[in-house]
């Protein structure tokens, strides 16, 4: 998920710098566009760090402070959200454990395909271009660093528009925008502090006093397990680069307790994005409703309701692009 959201959900424009464009904005994407790219997707893996973002869309913001080490291989974090109903996520290569204190919920977890900041650039930049011209920017400070501007631009409808600053010295990613069709942030994610590279303490990545407060906590243990065998649904309605990443089912309870309701998952991405599908029976028919489509900033979530089953489909995708997908769904041989 590009922010903090619910389990399956997961976190406009601040000032933006000016970037410089390229010399012509018709030449071919250039090579040094990629390899920044690369840089930032190689730093957020490598680098130790810690330091405090901020999540804009619209009017709403949102404040996390993060802490990330890398050490032997292993990569360690905490992420604490300072606004609002106090949330906190620790992980540990991949698992991830969401605390929620209000509650006294903890759910476990493997680590989602959604990234989070900054871990937002692609693993693989294969196929990048074909849907993305890559143009290079010019440069710009954030949180007392300097930084260079890459912008990728669409090349049809079905995906916005983004914009990274990524930090000249180590390659890690300082800033990032969703951007719309007309070029503003529809959401945006900044680091107003950060600390690379510098010691952390032993209890850095402890759960905070209100996670690890004395009483009964309820834990939740979300299980994952590969589909080979999802021959009921069809998925009937292409995206333009988006292809299957991972297929899933999806099961929480209690620790101890039996196997919850299961769910069906399904992750396609065109490298970048990601886009996700989730199957659940319906409790009761009666729940079976229109479709529903909403937008949250970038983030767009489609509803339907197919042959007993609850189908929503969501991604930080135009609202076009995921009802052309969601509406593709159906029962096969129906």
């Amino acid at each position: 998920m590009r922010r903090a959201r619910h389990a399956w959900l997961g976190l406009a424009a601040g000032l933006i710098a000016p970037w410089a464009w390229s010399q012509s904005q018709g030449m071919a994407t250039p090579p040094e566009g990629l390899q920044w790219l690369q840089r930032g997707t190689v730093a957020v893996q490598k680098l130790s760090y810690s330091g405090t973002f901020v999540y804009r869309s619209g009017s709403r913001s949102e404040t996390s402070r993060i802490v990330h080490v890398a050490s032997n291989g292993n990569q360690l974090e905490k992420l604490e959200v300072l606004d609002g109903s106090p949330r906190e996520m620790i992980r540990n290569n991949d698992e991830v454990r969401c605390y929620l204190p209000e509650s006294r919920l903890v759910i476990v977890e493997q680590r989602g395909t959604r990234r989070t900041f900054p871990a937002l650039l692609p693993v693989s930049l294969a196929g990048l271009t074909d849907h993305y011209n890559i143009r290079m920017g010019g440069s710009a400070r954030v949180a007392g660093y300097d930084s260079q501007i890459v912008r990728l631009e669409p090349r049809d409808a079905w995906r916005y528009g983004q914009q990274f600053w990524v930090e000249r010295g180590t390659g890690l990613l300082l800033k990032a925008d969703m951007l719309d069709e007309r070029g503003e942030a529809l959401e945006s994610m900044a680091f107003t502090e950060l600390r690379i590279g510098e010691p952390l303490g032993p209890d850095a990545l402890k759960p905070g006093q209100a996670a690890s407060a004395a009483g009964a906590w309820q834990v939740r243990q979300s299980r994952l397990r590969e589909i080979h065998d999802d021959a009921q649904w069809t998925f009937r309605t292409d995206l333009p680069g988006f292809r299957r990443q991972a297929a899933m089912r999806r099961s929480t309870a209690k620790e101890g307790a039996g196997d919850g309701q299961d769910v069906l998952h399904w992750v396609f991405s065109d490298g970048l994005v990601a886009l996700s599908v989730f199957i659940s029976p319906l409790k009761q028919p009666a729940e079976s409703s229109a479709d529903e489509l909403q937008t949250f900033g970038a983030l767009s979530v489609m509803k339907r309701s197919i042959d007993g089953h609850r189908v929503v489909v969501m991604g930080d995708l135009p609202p076009a692009a995921i009802r052309r997908f969601a509406e593709g769904i159906g029962v096969r041989g129906k």
